[in-house]
């Protein structure tokens, strides 16, 4: 499997969670124990529901299956050298992963949905909210030029999970964003992901640590117009983009 390395500057920093505001609590206890017990029967999965580590893509926080024509890109922020989001490219198509420490008790893709609309409309664009094999799932459409000067939209469909004291966000870019049998190579891998939050205290939103595996091979990423747009809010790090 190939690796690639894409760099942010610390100015870039935009769409993690915003630790200084409240989480949203759940309304209706039931209906989050039941999201929860979809998701530990169909993934993705917290470390303690699967049997073995082997056979994945060891990143640290996030366990990646692998899959034929699978590239997986780091984004390292420049200032830190840290590693802030993953993004799996496969067959034309991206999806960026970041994961976060959450609450014990509440979720947090509730909210974050609600920062992303603003931050989307505050840009002149478009967002929608639409039911998908995730559950409630954001359609989000940003202006952006086309390559003969006309103007376009840009976009991106996000998915959120809230786990076990994590919780996963995706983003699809290029035509899984908007062709869901486009998307469904993709969807299967994001299913297939294994969060590791850890045992050590951490704010909830803090971004969960990811790494480059050991021993991986590392070359640098093509150019792609498939990049996932930027979005302002919620307003904790770095919006990754793909840098050839």
């Amino acid at each position: 499997m190939v690796f690639g390395l894409g760099r942010k500057s610390k100015k870039d920093q935009s769409a993690y969670p915003d630790e200084s505001q409240a989480s949203v609590e759940s309304t209706d206890s039931a209906d989050t124990a039941s999201v929860d017990a979809g998701r530990r029967v169909s993934g993705p999965f917290d470390v303690s529901e699967v049997s073995s580590r082997e056979g994945y893509v060891d990143l640290g926080a996030l366990l990646i299956s692998p899959s034929e024509g699978l590239q997986l890109r780091l984004e390292v922020e420049e200032a830190t050298q840290r590693v802030v989001a993953v993004t799996m490219d496969l067959n034309g198509s991206s999806l960026q992963l970041q994961a976060f420490a959450a609450p014990k008790t509440e979720g947090l893709w509730d909210e974050i949905r609600e920062q992303i609309g603003q931050s989307v409309g505050s840009q002149g664009g478009q967002v929608e909210e639409v039911q998908g094999g995730f559950g409630t799932e954001l359609i989000a459409k940003l202006p952006a030029g086309a390559q003969d000067g006309s103007q376009g939209y840009r976009v991106a469909r996000f998915i959120g999970i809230d786990g076990p004291r994590w919780f996963l966000r995706g983003v699809l870019g290029g035509p899984a964003a908007m062709e869901r049998e486009a998307a469904a190579p993709l969807e299967s891998l994001f299913r297939k992901i294994v969060v590791i939050r850890g045992d050590s205290p951490m704010p909830p939103r803090d971004l969960l640590q990811l790494r480059l595996p050991k021993d991986a091979s590392v070359t640098p990423p093509p150019a792609s117009p498939n990049s996932t747009p930027r979005v302002q809010g919620p307003e904790r790090g770095p919006e990754t983009t793909q840098i050839g």
